[in-house]
């Protein structure tokens, strides 16, 4: 029997504008439309804290394209289980992944029926694409449903994408809950996480902190800040990837994981507050 794993992020918020909903607060933050004034006003919250926090947003968001165009390219995945997919935006998992190969097929799962209706309304006309009403921290839930069944071949090589969603998850037994992903998996697939992230150094580990404190404490009610050992456990028996080249294979800030070219900009202590890592399973 599947464990479930509680989180209060896994509540549907739906259409209540009296409750702040992790899609809605994640478009807010890229500067999207389909959001209500509680959702800002989280952003608001930590914004007094760490004015750049609309960067997190960024930071997940970009490392999403690079990390599914990587996979489509050179992994050869055809097939993607977006987790926690939020509602549409620009450059979408589909988009990127059918700009390298016009068959590659994906599943976006979410449990938010706002994010369903969005979703199902925009991609009416992909034959490609489908997405499924699920909890991503029950991962039977997810793995069993009918449409993930019925569309992704289990015996060729997957991707599974678990971006901007495992801070959300406040439990501790996170290598568990992904290890059931992971077994799932077939040999060859790979899992893609972004995740917010404490530096352990003390100017960043102390804006970490704050900025933890605020969005658990808002009426959100998630947002875990963790160390690169507590990440370490999202990807059990997983080869991770080198983030760069002549780079040990690790996690690494989202910003810096495989980015397009030079920094000439130096990150500012949001940016330095997300990580990212890309693993293959052997």
């Amino acid at each position: 029997m599947s464990k479930t794993y509680a989180a209060p992020s896994s509540i549907p918020v739906g259409v209540d504008p009296s409750r702040a909903s992790i899609a809605r607060v994640y478009d807010a933050a890229l500067g999207g439309k389909d959001n209500y004034e509680i959702d800002r006003e989280v952003l608001a919250q930590v914004r007094t804290v760490a004015p750049e926090v609309n960067d997190l947003a960024w930071s997940n968001r970009n490392f999403l394209t690079r990390a599914v165009r990587f996979l489509t390219d050179q992994g050869a995945v055809r097939q993607f289980i977006d987790c926690g997919s939020g509602l549409p935006t620009a450059e979408n998992t589909h988009q990127i992944a059918q700009r390298v190969a016009k068959d590659a097929r994906v599943i976006y799962v979410d449990n938010d029926p706002v994010v369903i209706a969005h979703g199902e309304a925009l991609l009416t006309e992909n034959d490609y694409t489908h997405f499924v009403s699920a909890d991503i921290f029950r991962p039977q839930e997810v793995l069993g449903s009918d449409l993930v069944r019925r569309h992704i071949d289990f015996s060729k090589p997957v991707g599974l994408l678990q971006v901007g969603t495992l801070h959300h998850y406040t439990a501790d037994d996170g290598r568990d809950l992904m290890r059931e992903y992971v077994e799932a998996l077939p040999a060859g697939s790979f899992v893609a996480i972004s995740h917010f992230f404490d530096p352990e150094t003390p100017e960043h580990s102390a804006l970490a902190r704050k900025m933890e404190e605020v969005f658990v404490h808002s009426p959100m009610g998630s947002g875990m800040f963790r160390t690169r050992e507590q990440l370490a456990e999202f990807m059990p028996g997983l080869d991770l990837v080198p983030p760069g080249p002549g780079k040990t294979p690790d996690w690494e800030l989202s910003d810096l994981w495989w980015p397009d070219g030079p920094k000439l900009r130096p990150l500012n202590q949001v940016e330095r507050c997300s990580a990212a890592a890309v693993g293959r399973k052997p």
